[in-house]
């Protein structure tokens, strides 16, 4: 259930960002994202990272053709990591789209 909440959260900010309108409502989701981390939650937007075959934490669909130089250029759903008992479980993989740059 929290995942959801979480994906909710993510696809909100990312729409207002488009929008460029997220600034107006950064306190609110620093807020937010502190009471996931107080709760053992926390969530990574890694658009704009390095991707490769081997990376764990992501499911990717390619845009294009495959090569050396693959980027995260969009995030459907964010990554989602929860801690229980000290210990980082990814409770969600992320859902992006890569291209070759």
């Amino acid at each position: 259930m929290i995942a959801k909440i979480i994906n909710q959260v993510f696809e909100i900010e990312s729409k207002l960002k488009q929008e460029q309108i997220a600034d107006k409502f950064e306190r609110n989701f620093i807020k937010i994202k502190q009471t996931f981390e107080e709760n053992g939650f926390t969530y990574h937007n890694p658009i704009g990272e390095k991707y490769t075959e081997t990376r764990t934490d992501c499911e990717a669909s390619i845009s294009g053709s495959v090569g050396n130089n693959m980027k995260i250029i969009q995030v459907i759903k964010p990554i989602i990591h929860h801690i229980e008992n000290g210990k980082n479980i990814l409770l969600q993989k992320g859902i992006v789209i890569v291209e070759n740059l």
